[in-house]
């Protein structure tokens, strides 16, 4: 069976357009610490480990599964008439699959993350697709890299006497501004607060 052809990010876009009616889930995939691999052994074998990852990848999904290159080492797959939780099971064997068949020249540290989202289970449109695939890839990268991830909507209960009201306003405007929800925006600035302060842990 031929292998479906690696889309650019412009037929990514067009393909999830003609698909917008259909229920699908999102995956999002990104090479852990692929710079170090660049900065050990060169670009030239940084690209050997994409063609791997696109083989991988378009070898292993069902048929009228879509795979695009976003752009570096950041990938796209759309599984069309797949249901999330099908496709952790799917991922779950492609991340293995790729530690195992590793080469013993590549760094330790060097794996696959996955983050997955479904329509309609997580959001209807393509934007909050997408952007529900990105949380959920940040969380599998936050709990230790080199797995997969489904999205789980999570809101925090932002109190009043907690926070003054110009503050939650202007929290709402931003995140209104970039497109996020309160709360990653939140979690985001508490990840960047436990990392600042990490010797005092």
């Amino acid at each position: 069976m031929a292998r479906p052809p690696i889309l650019s990010r412009a037929e990514f876009e067009r393909t999830m357009q003609d698909l917008v009616k259909v229920p699908l889930t999102l995956a999002l995939v990104d090479l852990d610490h692929f710079k170090q691999l660049n900065d050990l052994l060169g670009h030239a074998e940084g690209d050997r480990v994409l063609r791997q990852v696109e083989r991988l990848l378009s070898g292993s999904l069902p048929a009228g599964s879509h795979v695009a290159r976003l752009g570096g080492d950041e990938y796209a797959v759309i599984l069309p008439e797949s249901a999330a939780e099908t496709a952790l099971i799917l991922f779950d064997e492609i991340i293995k699959h790729f530690q195992i068949n590793r080469e013993s020249d590549w760094p330790r540290a060097l794996g696959l993350s996955v983050g997955l989202a479904g329509r309609p289970a997580h959001a209807e449109s393509s934007f909050d697709l997408q952007r529900a695939a990105d949380e959920a890839l940040l969380r599998a990268k936050r709990e230790g890299r080199g797995r997969a991830c489904i999205y789980v909507e999570s809101k925090m209960v932002l109190k009043s006497n907690y926070y003054p009201k110009s503050q939650l306003e202007r929290l709402a405007k931003l995140a209104s501004a970039l497109g996020r929800t309160e709360a990653s925006l939140l979690r985001e600035a508490l990840d960047d607060l436990i990392e600042k302060n990490r010797g005092a842990l």
